[in-house]
């Protein structure tokens, strides 16, 4: 098991940027698949990314490929969301998740961990 806490949420205006981490306890965060999900009020919980054990292979939501860039330091039990070009529609709580798994990233049950989630508003 690992805990995870998100940080670096807040309001941004649309067009701005943020960068969020999800800091995760424990010494075998590297064996860990880490997802990001959200959920705006009214709507069920959306993958947003996921980035596997190695860092490099990544998967992006259509809804924020090519905006939202996700990296992890291993080091520093970290994995970061960077987010450009924000969107009134990214408005969100936002939440990361660990996964033994090793596919199918994009379904949220595969994950066993879960953070307390960290809001994104984005003003028009």
């Amino acid at each position: 098991q690992v805990q995870l806490v998100e940080s670096g949420g807040g309001l941004v205006q649309a067009g701005g940027s943020l960068r969020l981490a999800c800091v995760a306890s424990g010494r075998i965060f590297s064996t860990y698949g880490v997802g990001w999900f959200r959920q705006a009020p009214g709507k069920e919980r959306e993958f947003v990314a996921s980035i596997a054990r190695n860092g490099v292979t990544t998967d992006y939501a259509d809804s924020v490929k090519g905006r939202f860039t996700l990296s992890r330091d291993n080091s520093k039990n970290t994995v970061y969301l960077l987010m450009h070009s924000l969107k009134p529609e990214d408005t969100a709580v936002y939440y990361c998740a660990a996964t033994l798994y090793y596919s199918n990233f994009r379904v949220s049950d595969r994950y066993s961990d879960w953070g307390q989630g960290t809001q994104v508003t984005v003003s028009s």
